[in-house]
């Protein structure tokens, strides 16, 4: 198997989970729900693991804004900080603004996009370091406000933004978004 056609399966893979197992079993009403009286919901994960693929590789590896910044709006999350949901720990502010229809919307373009650059980017840039700090920085996404972002990604590679931000990091949230379907007692068939 060659690289690309991995790293194109694995993306893909993720995405193919999470509608499969989330959003095709687990009604967009009771996505604010928590199961357990704590934790994250479905939306918030859905938001964190999105808007990490969305400024690592639009913003960290292509030097683009994120795609969250013309969203915003549409999310229900004008005159949030740009540095909303990016911790692993929930906001219920930033839940309770959420437009679900939206954020569904939001994740798949952003996976689309994604998937249709790592079906372009080239082998040997995946070795390239950018300058992810600055980068993230010009976009309101402050070492003030979010040193461990920074110092997470600085100096790494864009195979370690797909490695992680594109692939690892969704498949991880996928997996808790399925235990939140389990525990609110939803089939997985």
């Amino acid at each position: 198997m060659k690289l690309r056609d991995w790293m194109l399966a694995d993306h893909a893979d993720a995405r193919d989970r999470f509608e499969r197992g989330v959003a095709g079993r687990v009604p967009l009403e009771r996505w604010t729900e928590h199961p357990d009286g704590g934790g994250s919901t479905i939306a918030w994960l859905v938001l964190h693991q999105t808007y990490h693929q969305d400024l690592a590789i639009r913003t960290a590896v292509r030097d683009r804004p994120p795609l969250l910044q013309e969203r915003r709006g549409p999310l229900g999350l004008d005159g949030v900080a740009p540095t909303a949901g990016l911790s692993e720990s929930e906001d219920p502010d930033v839940v309770a603004a959420l437009d679900l229809d939206a954020l569904v919307a939001y994740a798949a373009d952003v996976h689309a996009e994604t998937h249709a650059w790592l079906g372009t980017v080239a082998m040997m840039a995946l070795d390239t370091v950018t300058d992810a700090s600055a980068r993230i920085e010009r976009v309101g996404v402050t070492a003030a406000d979010v040193g461990w972002l920074h110092a997470m990604w600085d100096g790494k590679p864009v195979n370690w933004f797909v490695r992680w931000e594109a692939i690892g990091h969704g498949h991880t949230h996928v997996g808790e978004m399925v235990s939140l379907r389990n525990r609110m007692g939803l089939s997985p068939f």
